[in-house]
């Protein structure tokens, strides 16, 4: 579980309504926490804006991408890592066919894909063509649902304004009612608080972290891609090592 993913909301939160109790405005609290119409507004609003902008799959597979945001990377790099100089070693005191019997015990999809290519005899160049391919395409269909909460970042506040005009119409409805003008307009302006806060709260922090996340993936297959690379150019096995390091050092706390 990725802590900071639960706790970074949890916090900012807290802080909003502890600046409201310094405000001395704790008596708007329970109207801000639980405004049905404007959640309906706002939520409902982006959501089905959004459902215009993206293919129903599409749609689909970025509202369950949260699941990424709340877990540390599946993809562990160091582990990768290890496995890839492991199979430097028997490739180079054996051969390459040896690294069939390996195949079976290798956790990353990717780099099980390539040892079955190098086994079966793929010219390199093909096999790092392949490698690439997926790579490229898996990022890509990562971005989409970095793309998706950033646009929910992006027009949830547009809508939250909206929420905020029909507020406003509803008092204009009453200015023969003075004694209602002012909770009116405080109500209206629920929605727009609503809409600012999911955009910067949770929509554009989820696609900042989901394209962090897929970038950290996206490494691993890039250490593939080199180490293969290396093995089937019969690299001594510490060379690979130096050559990976770099995906490794500074980020193992990302992988718990």
């Amino acid at each position: 579980m990725d802590i900071s993913s639960i706790l970074g909301p949890i916090v900012a939160v807290g802080m909003i309504i502890a600046g409201m109790f310094l405000k001395h405005a704790s008596y708007l609290i329970p109207e801000i926490l639980w405004n049905p119409p404007s959640v309906a507004i706002v939520i409902g609003g982006s959501f089905g804006a959004l459902l215009v902008a993206y293919p129903l799959p599409d749609f689909i597979s970025s509202l369950k991408a949260v699941t990424k945001f709340l877990k540390n990377p599946e993809v562990n790099r160091e582990e990768i890592l290890t496995q890839i100089i492991e199979l430097a070693q028997v490739a180079r005191k054996e051969s390459i066919l040896a690294l069939e019997k390996r195949r079976d015990s290798i956790s990353f999809g990717p780099l099980r894909k390539a040892v079955k290519l190098a086994v079966d005899g793929t010219d390199p160049a093909i096999l790092a063509d392949t490698l690439e391919s997926e790579a490229h395409f898996h990022m890509e269909e990562a971005e989409v649902a970095v793309k998706f909460w950033e646009d929910f970042g992006a027009i949830a506040p547009t809508i939250g304004i909206l929420g905020a005009v029909i507020g406003l119409m509803k008092v204009m409805s009453s200015l023969d009612k003075p004694e209602l003008i002012g909770p009116g307009i405080m109500v209206a302006f629920v929605a727009t608080l609503y809409g600012v806060g999911f955009a910067n709260i949770w929509g554009i922090p989820v696609g900042k972290k989901l394209k962090r996340k897929a970038t950290l993936e996206h490494y691993a297959f890039e250490m593939v891609i080199i180490g293969i690379d290396g093995i089937l150019s019969g690299l001594n096995p510490k060379i690979i090592e130096e050559k990976l390091r770099v995906f490794t050092g500074g980020h193992d706390a990302d992988e718990g």
